[in-house]
């Protein structure tokens, strides 16, 4: 008898969390640049529901390499993190899919890798015509870890028409391999990859000028996009960050920069989301467009 109560009182309470706060839909995106369909998590707070005829801005949060658009809503230590940010911050996130080793440009070579018109150009439009969305940059963010780091600050500063702010946790800041502080087996496999999707590299420290953010700190500085850029001390990619960040001063292109205890882990990008949230939650209410 006990046990019955027990399950039925856990019934109950799915059903009352269910009923209540952030709802995740799975979204299917059609993709004609890739011949292809995606999916991506859609994290809607809870004030959706009630204001009808309201339009909420929305943060497109990435995955990092060998990752899915699941990632963010099942490997944070906290599996409700993105639906308590959702709520609190009355924001739409969207969580697309961006292949395992994409880097969310468009590969010249491979057609089925064409993740930044995907994500600049098709998923807002699913997004935009599905759900009641800001329109336009001014409620409009994106940042990533890891891999979808440096694709949240590539794909702005290429688009920087599409977005209000950009931000990065443990991002790769320059794709050459060699200035990572990985095993050289790992380093080989990403070389390896980046040279199926964008051909032999150049000779020198920067490989692939144009698709790499350390080239890209003076279309940075044009943009004047905001942007925030953090990573723990014992990253392995701390030194491609530190890079940027050294050549973003000498530039005088205004960032937010911060180093955290931490690595390369999901106990990192847990602690490290919220304060990326609430930088763009104070330019989205500088623009405006938050919902209260």
């Amino acid at each position: 008898m006990k046990i019955n109560q027990l399950f039925v009182y856990s019934c109950l309470l799915f059903l009352s969390l269910s009923a209540y706060g952030a709802r995740v839909d799975t979204l299917e995106v059609s993709s004609a640049s890739m011949n292809r369909t995606l999916r991506a998590g859609v994290v809607l707070p809870e004030r959706y529901r009630k204001a009808k005829k309201q339009a909420f801005p929305v943060l497109y949060l990435l995955h990092g390499g060998t990752g899915s658009f699941r990632d963010w809503l099942t490997k944070t230590p906290d599996k409700t993190l993105l639906q308590n940010l959702s709520d609190q911050y009355n924001l739409i996130i969207v969580t697309p899919d961006g292949d395992p080793t994409s880097y969310y440009f468009d590969s010249p070579l491979v057609k089925s890798s064409q993740f930044e018109t995907f994500i600049s150009r098709e998923l807002i439009d699913k997004i935009d015509n599905t759900y009641r969305t800001v329109r336009d940059r001014k409620g409009r963010v994106i940042a990533g870890l890891s891999m979808g780091g440096h694709g949240a600050l590539f794909i702005s500063c290429r688009h920087p028409e599409l977005y209000a702010a950009a931000g990065s946790m443990s991002g790769v800041m320059n794709i050459n391999t060699a200035t990572w502080k990985v095993a050289p087996d790992f380093a080989k496999s990403r070389s390896e990859n980046l040279a199926r999707l964008l051909g032999p590299p150049k000779a020198g420290d920067v490989p692939y000028p144009g698709y790499t953010l350390v080239t890209l700190v003076d279309q940075l500085k044009t943009n004047k996009l905001p942007l925030i850029l953090d990573i723990g001390v014992d990253d392995f990619l701390i030194d491609t960050n530190r890079d940027l960040h050294r050549r973003l001063i000498e530039n005088q292109t205004p960032h937010e920069y911060t180093e955290r205890p931490g690595a390369h882990t999901w106990e990192y990008w847990e602690n490290a989301l919220p304060y990326q949230v609430l930088f763009f939650a104070k330019i989205l209410k500088a623009n405006k467009v938050i919902v209260p």
